[in-house]
Order: structure tokens, then C-alpha cells, then sequence
């Protein structure tokens, strides 16, 4: 009797503590599906590089381990084109990236890279926090299998070459490789450039070949890589501006419990956020580098660069009057950029 009544108690408080244990955080994370969650990008060693690492470690605490990072820089995963198909198709869960290698979905997604809208990094993280911008950017690719969920400013531009461009006039002829974007292109022959647009990948061997004789680009990506190595010469032209657009794939995120989609949107926005402290070091850093490991930056004279902002002004403009749903939304940018 005795005995009955001590397993009958034991039974009891066995079952009162598989209770608690089974409402406690710990148990419902182990108890719950995993998620991988495959970031990837194009550069290394860059704003956006940094900006997946952070973002990485942001949802993989915020969910308990429930999602599991993993970061592909350099374009591990494929061309910037093959992680966006990947990504909307659901192999790949997110691309972090410049929106206008997005043009191919929607042509909108270029309309950051106009000549002309910002002139510091301060005025693109102004630019990008713009609730008109972010809402526009981030909702181009809801119909194309992309969720939007951040926005945020990188760097100005450059112009590497293997001879130096100190003077306007020397732009005249020079192959130089551009972004997959209208602006970029119409900017560069206004110059009496030849633009030859081409993914981060193709530039290299172009510029080692002769087949390029510059590249736009941003020394936080070009400084990582070296590239000072083939093209010793940076003009610091600061146009147009680079920014970096998060995309998740609708795929994945929709089979994602409520709570982690929260997390998701919630910390790729906090994360938009916190990296504007660290660009400007990025930045920095990435100018000294290029110097320590043999490069020049060069700066047009001041009315040399005064002249390329009144003849790049109307770019934007130009390129988009004909284009309703672009003209639409260059006006959205232009007039949060005022």
C-alpha cells in the first residue's frame, strides 16, 4: 500500500514537471521545425557582406536557433542573375544585392541608380530610410516571387582604370563596365564613354584583357578583391549612388511559422538601421586599403565635377519620360531626395 502510494505521487510530479518543461522556451525551440536560411551575395569584405553577417546572427538569436544562417559571399551560389531565380523559386532564401541588378525583373528597381539624387552617403541613408522609398523598392518584386525587407545606402562610386582618368575629357572613348541599368548607360555616353554593362564576376578578366579600360564600381567591393592589382586608378566620380536591397524568397517566407516572419521583417529592418553607423568606417577603411596595396584615388577638379552633375542632371529625367510606371516612380525618389 505503501509502495502504491508513493508511485501514484511520483506519477503526479512527473506529470507536473513534463507540463513546465513543455510550456519552457528551450523545450518548444527543441521541439519545433528548424529552418535553413541560405544568404547570399555577389562581393565580400563590403557593406553588404557585413550587413548579412549581422543579420545572420540577428535571426538565428531572436529565433532560438530556429533558423539556421548561412552566408555565401563572392557569389558562391551562382551570377547575381542565378541567386535571384534561385531565390525566387525558394533555393535560395535570401539575396542581398544592388537593387538594379533587379531590372531584369522589374525595371524599377534601376531607379536608385540616377545620376544626381544623393551626393553623400548621409544623403542616401536619408534616401533609403524614406518611408515613400522603402515602400516602393521593397514592394517591385511581390508579384515576381520576392519579399522585400530592407533598404539601405553602401557607397558612392568610382571609376578604376588601367590609365588614369584625372580630367573630363579623358573619359572620351573609354570602355567602361557599367551596372545593367538605363541610367548607367545613358550617364556613361553622355560622358563619350562606351558603357558595356557586366556582372562584379566578368570585370576582372575584362579589365586584365584590355577589353575594359575602367569600371564602375565601389572600392568596398573593389578594395577586398584587389583590383588595384589591374587598375591602379580610382576616380572618385561619387555617381551615381550604390545602395543594397534585402530580398527574401515568398516561398520560404510563406512557410515560415507567424513568429519567424516577424523576426525576419523585424530584423532586416533593425538591421538597415544599425549599418549606417559602421558604412562610413567601411568606406573609409576601404580608401586606405586601395592606397596601402598600390592604388591612387584620384579627384576631378571641383569644376570638372560640378560639370558632370549639370550634365548627368537630367539623366533620370530623360531615360524615364517615356516609361509610365518608371517615370511614376523617379518621381517617388526624386522627391524624397529634395
Amino acid at each position: 500500500m505503501r509502495a502504491t502510494r508513493y508511485s501514484g505521487a511520483a506519477r503526479v510530479l512527473f506529470a507536473a514537471l513534463s507540463v513546465v518543461f513543455a510550456l519552457s522556451p528551450a523545450a518548444r525551440a527543441a521541439g519545433e521545425k528548424s529552418y535553413v536560411m541560405k544568404i547570399s551575395i555577389a562581393t565580400v569584405g563590403d557593406a553588404l557582406h557585413q550587413y548579412a553577417k549581422d543579420y545572420a546572427a540577428a535571426v538565428e538569436k531572436d529565433s532560438g536557433g530556429r533558423i539556421k544562417a548561412e552566408i555565401y559571399p563572392s557569389s558562391e551560389l551562382g551570377s547575381i542573375q542565378q541567386q535571384a531565380e534561385g531565390v525566387q523559386f525558394g533555393a535560395i532564401q535570401c539575396q542581398i544585392v544592388p537593387p538594379e541588378f533587379l531590372a531584369g525583373i522589374d525595371e524599377r528597381f534601376e531607379v536608385l541608380t540616377a545620376p544626381g539624387l544623393v551626393r553623400s552617403i548621409a544623403d542616401g541613408q536619408r534616401l533609403a530610410a524614406n518611408p515613400a522609398v522603402r515602400q516602393l523598392m521593397l514592394g517591385l518584386g511581390v508579384a515576381k516571387g520576392l519579399h522585400g525587407v530592407a533598404l539601405f545606402m553602401t557607397s558612392l562610386s568610382v571609376i578604376v582604370a588601367t590609365q588614369p582618368i584625372r580630367h573630363l575629357a579623358d573619359f572620351k572613348g573609354k570602355k567602361i563596365r557599367i551596372f545593367a541599368s538605363q541610367f548607367q548607360r545613358v550617364a556613361m555616353q553622355r560622358l563619350d564613354a562606351i558603357p558595356k554593362p557586366m556582372t562584379l564576376g566578368e570585370v576582372l578578366p575584362a579589365l586584365q584583357d584590355n577589353a575594359l579600360d575602367g569600371a564602375v564600381s565601389a572600392l568596398t567591393v573593389l578594395s577586398p578583391m584587389q583590383f588595384q592589382k589591374a587598375a591602379k586608378y580610382a576616380t572618385e566620380i561619387d555617381q551615381p549612388a550604390i545602395f543594397g536591397i534585402v530580398e527574401v524568397s515568398s516561398k520560404w517566407y510563406g512557410s515560415l511559422p507567424t513568429d519567424l516572419q516577424q523576426i525576419i521583417d523585424k530584423d532586416a529592418a533593425a538591421r538597415a538601421v544599425a549599418i549606417n553607423a559602421q558604412t562610413t568606417a567601411i568606406n573609409d577603411q576601404a580608401r586606405r586599403a586601395w592606397v596601402a596595396g598600390g592604388g591612387e584615388l584620384i579627384s576631378l577638379p571641383a569644376n570638372e565635377q560640378s560639370a558632370i552633375l549639370q550634365m548627368l542632371a537630367s539623366v533620370g529625367a530623360d531615360v524615364s519620360k517615356t516609361k509610365p510606371l518608371l517615370n511614376a516612380a523617379y518621381k517617388i525618389v526624386t522627391d524624397a531626395a529634395k
